[in-house]
């Protein structure tokens, strides 16, 4: 489809997409009513290249290289000045109001952007807040990645759960997300990284990130095997990344006395959680994370550095470069065994 894209006002930025990941998000949207309007350009983790900038842009030039994070914040509420922008208490407040122009049009009217960002496409059109700068020597289809799947799990290691050096964790799901939780965990220090999957492919993956131990649960009950690896404790932290409901009671199930699991997955809408409250007694807690509880302006150009530094694994991520005709055939092989991510690559 066809589709006009507007100049960028105010503090907004035109970006040529050289790079776009093909995320599991974008396949659940598509897939279920979570209240997105239609029609709409999916597609929201991004890099490329400025090529025009709105009058009131702060801190970027046209010819800059940018990746795109979709976390979306005001950066003037109390909880963007104190470093929570993934809080933001006014995260509408970058869009375009109802009597402006759409970003994103066609003749018969607007079309929306997943995210704010659209990145299916040869342009998009964000706020200069969505932009990271990039550093040389990081080519597009990696940083690409930066702005979610990376963000997203690596953050929910190291921020929202903050590992502690010594800690264990089990992570529950090794797609895109979750190998980037395993690797947030082995750079916090845990001292074992359980990851549980079904299949073996990308369970061999997650041993590339770091995981210390390996769990195929097709093979037998991932709670007493987890748990068989601890000694009987359990583990510190849960990472829930699949979005199935069973295996978010089951992360619960393998946590020790005062652990917390984390809910990163996508849940069914109406999806409610049955807890005993044996788990409370224990001083469990289940905790629901966006975007890694990120700060992208912080975080992104951390990790940024660290995959230049060899020490932060982006390339095993990238299962597939594809192009966007292709996209199509991503989503159907998503959940596949043997890729991670695949990313649109534009010329």
């Amino acid at each position: 489809m066809d589709v006009e894209i507007d100049d960028p006002i105010g503090r907004e930025v035109r970006v040529r997409v050289r790079a776009a990941g093909v995320c599991h998000s974008d396949l659940t949207v598509s897939s279920n009513d979570l209240g997105f309007p239609l029609p709409m350009v999916m597609g929201h983790e991004v890099a490329g290249v400025i090529e025009a900038v709105g009058p009131e842009v702060r801190g970027f030039r046209v010819g800059d290289r940018v990746c795109i994070c979709s976390e979306t914040w005001c950066g003037e509420c109390e909880t963007c000045r104190q470093g929570r922008t993934y809080q933001c208490r006014n995260p509408l407040a970058i869009r375009r109001t109802p009597d402006q122009p759409p970003r994103v049009h066609t003749a018969a009217g607007a079309v929306h952007t997943f995210l704010g960002v659209g990145g299916f496409a040869e342009k998009v059109l964000v706020h200069e807040n969505n932009l990271v700068a990039l550093p040389d020597g990081i080519a597009f289809d990696r940083a690409a990645v930066l702005g979610c799947g990376v963000a997203t799990g690596a953050g929910a290691a190291l921020n929202s759960a903050a590992i502690r050096r010594g800690e264990t964790a089990a992570v529950i799901g090794c797609g895109g997300v979750g190998l980037n939780t395993v690797q947030g965990a082995r750079i916090a220090g845990a001292q074992r990284i359980i990851a549980v999957d079904l299949s073996e492919e990308k369970l061999e993956l997650a041993r590339r990130f770091g995981a210390t131990d390996v769990v195929n649960a097709s093979e037998g009950d991932s709670v007493e095997r987890v748990r068989a690896l601890t000694g009987g404790v359990g583990v510190d932290h849960a990472f829930e990344v699949t979005g199935t409901h069973q295996c978010a009671l089951d992360a619960m199930e393998m946590l020790a006395v005062g652990g917390t699991t984390y809910i990163i997955g996508v849940q069914k809408p109406g999806t409610v959680f049955p807890l005993p409250f044996t788990h409370f007694f224990q001083q469990k807690s289940m905790r629901g994370v966006a975007m890694g509880s990120t700060n992208p302006k912080v975080d992104l150009p951390r990790y940024a550095q660290l995959y230049l530094q060899g020490r932060f694994n982006l390339d095993d991520l990238i299962g597939s470069v594809i192009d966007l005709d292709d996209v199509n055939d991503a989503f159907d092989t998503l959940g596949g065994s043997a890729v991670a991510r695949s990313v649109i690559v534009f010329d």
